[in-house]
């Protein structure tokens, strides 16, 4: 065993989250312009303010910030072991939220996501908590039960009951983003447990089942567009995605809310991606490109910053990737090793999925960019999640150098 240091957090993960949260806020004070001045434009003509103002996200996003840093030093100063026996307690929070949000939280475009509350700058949005929550719990679990997870009762059938129970409860709001990111992050977990590598032919089988089944559930006829199923924008989506990209850009081809983002996403990326317009002079994001400072972020990054700045952002992502892997190696607690795991996965597989949206590399769906898009209960969960690989990172074991192990031998 390696002698045990007195370790600070780790500040190489830190300061690269931070210049991601500063990146982000100076994106969103440009990209948010049109949008804060639309809606403060609403808000004045219903006489709940004086004169609309540009800067509406710009406010709110500071305060999602600094809301999201207190919280991280509080976790910071928990020790870990504390969200290990709480973890239980953790998830049946959010299984309850889940259950309100279904029964009473606000509808946005058919989906019920997030539970208003007054005097907050935020909402709260259960599945966003979920990703933390299920980390911890399964982190718990499979800790606990370590010894079993080779076996098919113990280890894969409760982890299948599990993931299939949060699966359904999400899919009932409908949240097809959290399920993209909440099942592959559980199944790689899963297996860096160490659990029967045979098991994953079982889990791709059933993924590719339920994926069809999806997909074939509200395909609808095409004639009878007023009688389609409420749930029917997913298999549009992907038959949108499946389409070739000449005839995404047909002019004579049908325009639908299920393209035109996707459409204008390219556009901006493609127009502009080898000189980029520069900070501020972004022509999509004044209304062009719907949605632009939450899932679009990145299509304005490239058309105003250029693609080498793409590069930088991706590049900050994979070292963020890389630190969780030195953290990862060094704890030894099982519980401290598969918490940074999921932790770390989680922050780099949301990041693709965002990018590969908007390069339409993926079928469209309503994923934020880690650290850098607009959405309070996002970024707060993000910050959560990092204060606690923070605390782990404190319990890492420091390896000898070179030069130190080399004397020691020599004597």
């Amino acid at each position: 065993m390696k002698p045990k240091a007195n370790l600070p957090i780790d500040f190489k993960l830190f300061f690269t989250v931070v210049a991601l949260v500063i990146f982000g806020m100076i994106m969103i004070s440009s990209v948010s312009v049109y949008s804060s001045f639309k809606l403060t434009s609403v808000q004045a003509l219903r006489g709940l303010i004086e004169d609309p103002y540009n800067y509406f996200y710009v406010k709110r996003n500071i305060a999602h910030v600094i809301s999201g840093f207190v919280l991280l030093a509080v976790v910071v100063k928990i020790p870990y072991k504390y969200f290990e026996k709480t973890s239980w307690i953790f998830l049946w929070i959010t299984t309850l939220l889940l259950w309100y949000v279904h029964f009473f939280g606000a509808t946005y475009k058919w989906a019920k996501w997030w539970i208003d509350v007054p005097f907050l700058p935020f909402n709260i949005q259960p599945t966003e908590l979920l990703k933390f929550s299920l980390i911890i719990f399964l982190a718990y679990f499979f800790k606990r039960n370590y010894k079993k997870l080779r076996t098919f009762k113990h280890g894969f059938l409760p982890f299948m009951w599990i993931l299939t129970l949060f699966v359904w409860i999400v899919w009932l709001q409908p949240d097809f983003g959290t399920v993209l990111v909440i099942v592959p992050v559980s199944v790689i977990m899963f297996f860096l447990a160490w659990a029967n590598v045979r098991y994953l032919s079982v889990l791709a089988l059933v993924w590719v089942i339920w994926a069809f089944g999806i997909y074939s559930m509200w395909v609808y006829d095409k004639d009878a567009w007023e009688d389609r199923p409420k749930l029917a924008y997913i298999t549009e989506r992907i038959d949108y995605f499946l389409e070739d990209e000449k005839e995404l850009f047909n002019p004579k081809a049908e325009n639908t809310d299920k393209t035109y983002q996707i459409k204008q996403a390219l556009t901006t990326i493609w127009s502009w991606w080898s000189t980029g317009l520069w900070f501020w002079k972004s022509i999509q994001k004044f209304g062009y490109l719907p949605e632009v400072q939450w899932d679009f972020i990145f299509s304005v990054i490239v058309e105003e910053l250029w693609f080498m700045w793409a590069l930088i952002l991706l590049s900050m992502y994979m070292y963020i990737a890389y630190r969780w892997y030195y953290i990862y190696s060094r704890v030894q607690d099982l519980f401290a090793k598969f918490t940074a795991a999921w932790i770390s996965t989680w922050f780099i597989l949301q990041s693709f999925i965002n990018i590969w949206v908007n390069i339409n590399l993926l079928p469209l769906t309503w994923i934020t960019l880690p650290f850098i898009s607009y959405w309070g209960s996002s970024l707060l969960t993000l910050m959560l999640a990092l204060g606690l690989l923070l605390n782990i990172s404190r319990d890492r074991y420091q390896k000898p150098k070179f030069e130190r192990l080399w004397r020691r031998n020599l004597l």
